[in-house]
């Protein structure tokens, strides 16, 4: 009888390492470098300028090392025209501005398809650009969001792209609200500086 017992315990016992490799978290990705590579910052292609109705530019370095299919498709979008005349939707102070929205209230996005997830190493810091999405992890589309501050709780869960490389003091200029009352605009977004 103890026989009977022993058998069906030895098989989960067998089985249990293919059942750990099933729920094994995913790998951790490749720490990245905060500062773009040479290379990358080299090619004024990965070069976003925004011209904001505040009168401001922000200048944000994009990161293809770090998420390649979200910045094809925001250099896609930018090339389209897509962001011009859009606003931040959203901001709020201590945390972030949220733009890139056709609708202008968070629930719309480009004709294109959604974005798979590119969860990288770069941190959440002041400046940091990442792309806006639903609870799906693979919901990305067309909105992005500029940290004011350094918010860790977010690393790892968000697909960032880029960082502002000049121009945080007109990003700080950005109108607050959820929705702000009198919405800065995104006047015209280019490529290359």
């Amino acid at each position: 009888m103890t026989l009977k017992f022993a058998l069906p315990l030895l098989a989960l016992v067998a089985a249990a390492p293919a059942l750990a490799a099933k729920t094994q978290p995913a790998p951790v990705p490749a720490p990245l470098p905060i500062v773009a590579p040479a290379e990358i910052a080299a090619d004024k292609s990965n070069e976003l300028s925004l011209d904001l109705s505040n009168g401001g530019r922000v200048v944000i370095q994009l990161r293809p090392d770090a998420a390649p299919l979200m910045v094809e498709r925001v250099k896609t979008l930018v090339r389209q025209g897509f962001y011009n005349g859009l606003s931040f939707h959203r901001v709020i102070p201590g945390f972030m501005a949220q733009g890139g929205d056709p609708k202008g209230d968070g629930t719309g996005g480009s004709p294109l398809p959604d974005v798979k997830a590119e969860f990288n190493s770069l941190p959440h810091l002041r400046g940091t650009v990442a792309a806006a999405r639903a609870a799906e992890p693979d919901s990305a589309n067309s909105q992005f969001y500029i940290m004011f501050v350094p918010r860790v709780s977010l690393d790892g869960k968000y697909t960032v792209f880029g960082r502002v490389i000049s121009g945080m003091d007109n990003v700080d200029k950005i109108e607050v609200g959820e929705p702000p009352a009198n919405p800065t605009k995104i006047v015209k977004a280019t490529l290359g500086g």
